[in-house]
């Protein structure tokens, strides 16, 4: 039995290393688009061991370091495109004017992301380590390429490989100590355990020593983490007192949010979602991002009508455009505004981390073409992370869409808030695993920072997540309702990630990448 297995093992690995030309790269395109499987919603994690192992053995065919890099690209492109697909759907909104462009977008993202693993795939094969050394090397090289594309360029950290444990409340505790980045250390480690398996020269005992390691790897994480869940507050039972939050998540359709004969339509659907009764007694109202579609700031009538809901020493927090005009012109942002019972506005915060392409058009003069999103002019970034001090409320750290899929960015430096708002807008990406990636963020985010999180979405997913990732209440995607719940305290001590920030991702670096070489001197021997 172990002979046949060996067997097996040895005739795929030869296979793959003796593939040449396109088919070499068509393989491993289509070994990283296996590997998105892994990702939300579907979670099926087990197709990472023969993409990672595969990706591997092609390495063992090649002879030049333009192959080694061509092949980790291909990998990465044919991951990105299946992962990220559903960023051609924003583009069908306004279908006549963006639709011609969807191929284009889509796999422009998917080859410039691509660039990454092609570098980390590059490293490996430059390293010359074998064994248990090379799967620890490509461990550390795909976790130094995402951090590297955590702020390269303003940064793209969508689908970090870590991401695909959301579904394990206990995987997801190592956040805590190491952020999402430990979670992909191991991920990248357990999934490329078993390449050792088809080297036929090898001793037993180097073939199956790296599966061994890698699953105890694993089983300590789970079971650290299902310790720290078995010593924290029972769900739900640590909270504010005197808070209760009213989560609207209105459903409308991106295509009719700003035509001008629906924007009073849709605010007054809200406002009656809004006000409907219930058993609790609602202190705040949180709508979506952008779901006051007019200014609010500069609009008193609107401030008054909108009042009415408020509840009397709460407040209205929801989305809205802000504009401001002066020396002849106008700037806009996109923010956050906190209204109070009389119409007074009580905080604003204003989104920094803004989408490019979608929200501001990079490099305008060599780029004629309009941005998605309503409106010619470019959005204004603002000043970054801030955390809100408003009225019956535990202060508060606003994140605006993308910017909750940022570790390590998501808290003012020096003013830590007690929990995070992400407001967002889902519909642009209609029914697809976007939403999922967007909503993994969050409960991601939770854990690293040890604060609890409120998600509020125009089509879902709303949430209400603990300070332990675990999800409490959820509407789900293309759900049209109100969550009701009272708000989470965060963990009693400071997270050792929020406490050290992205410094950890060198320190993993370097924990893997020292054993490598000494392990390449024992393989080599």
């Amino acid at each position: 039995m172990a002979a046949s297995t060996q067997h097996f093992f040895a005739r795929a690995s030869g296979m793959l290393a003796r593939l040449t030309g396109w088919r070499r790269y068509l393989a491993a395109g289509m070994l990283g688009a296996v590997a998105s499987a892994a990702l939300p919603p579907a979670h099926l994690v087990p197709v990472l061991w023969p993409a990672f192992v595969g990706l591997l053995w092609l390495l063992d065919g090649t002879e030049r370091p333009h192959g080694a890099f061509l092949i980790g690209w291909a990998f990465g492109t044919g991951h990105f495109l299946a992962g990220l697909y559903w960023v051609g759907i924003a583009f069908l909104v306004d279908a006549e004017q963006f639709a011609a462009l969807i191929p284009l977008a889509v796999g422009a993202l998917a080859a410039g992301v691509g660039l990454f693993p092609g570098f980390a795939a590059l490293a490996v094969w430059a390293s010359r380590c074998r064994g248990l050394g090379r799967v620890l090397l490509l461990a550390a090289a795909w976790l130094a390429t995402e951090w590297v594309r955590s702020w390269l360029f303003t940064g793209f950290p969508w689908n970090l490989i870590g991401s695909v444990w959301v579904f394990s409340d206990a995987m997801l505790q190592l956040g805590a100590l190491t952020g999402v980045w430990g979670l992909s250390l191991v991920t990248v480690l357990a999934s490329a355990a078993p390449s050792t398996l088809g080297d036929a020269a090898a001793r037993p005992l180097k073939r199956w020593v790296p599966t061994c390691v890698s699953l105890l790897a694993l089983a300590l994480v789970w079971s650290g983490g299902a310790l720290r869940l078995a010593a924290a507050p029972v769900p739900g039972s640590n909270t504010v007192p005197g808070v209760m939050l009213r989560l609207v998540q209105p459903g409308i359709d991106q295509s009719s949010k700003w035509k001008a004969q629906l924007r009073s339509q849709n605010i007054a659907d809200q406002m009656t979602m809004s006000a409907r009764k219930t058993t609790d007694d609602i202190t705040h109202i949180v709508w979506s991002e952008t779901a006051i579609t007019y200014s609010l700031a500069g609009d008193p009538d609107l401030r008054r009508v909108l009042a009415q809901i408020v509840p009397r020493g709460g407040l209205l927090l929801s989305g809205a455009v802000r504009r401001s005009a002066s020396a002849g012109r106008l700037r806009l942002w996109n923010s956050l505004h906190a209204l109070d019972s009389s119409g007074e506005i009580r905080g604003t915060y204003d989104k920094f981390h803004l989408v490019p392409f979608g929200e501001y058009i990079p490099y305008r003069s060599l780029f004629g073409f309009a941005k998605l999103t309503q409106g010619r002019i470019d959005f204004s970034p603002g000043p970054g992370p801030r955390t809100l001090e408003l009225p019956g409320l535990p202060p508060v750290g606003p994140l605006i869409c993308y910017e909750v899929i940022f570790p390590g960015q998501v808290t003012e430096p020096g003013r830590r808030p007690a929990w995070l708002l992400n407001v967002t807008n889902d519909a642009w990406f209609g029914t697809s695993s976007g939403p999922y990636q967007h909503f993994a963020s969050v409960r991601l985010r939770a854990v690293e920072e040890g604060l609890p999180a409120v998600r509020v979405a125009n089509t879902g997913i709303s949430a209400v997540v603990d300070s332990y990732g675990r999800v409490l209440h959820r509407l789900g995607l293309n759900r049209v309702g109100v969550i009701d719940s009272p708000l989470p305290r965060p963990t009693g001590a400071r997270t050792l990630y929020s406490r050290v920030g992205n410094w950890m991702v060198l320190i993993l670096i370097a924990i893997f990448t020292v054993p490598a070489f000494v392990l390449r001197l024992f393989y080599n021997s």
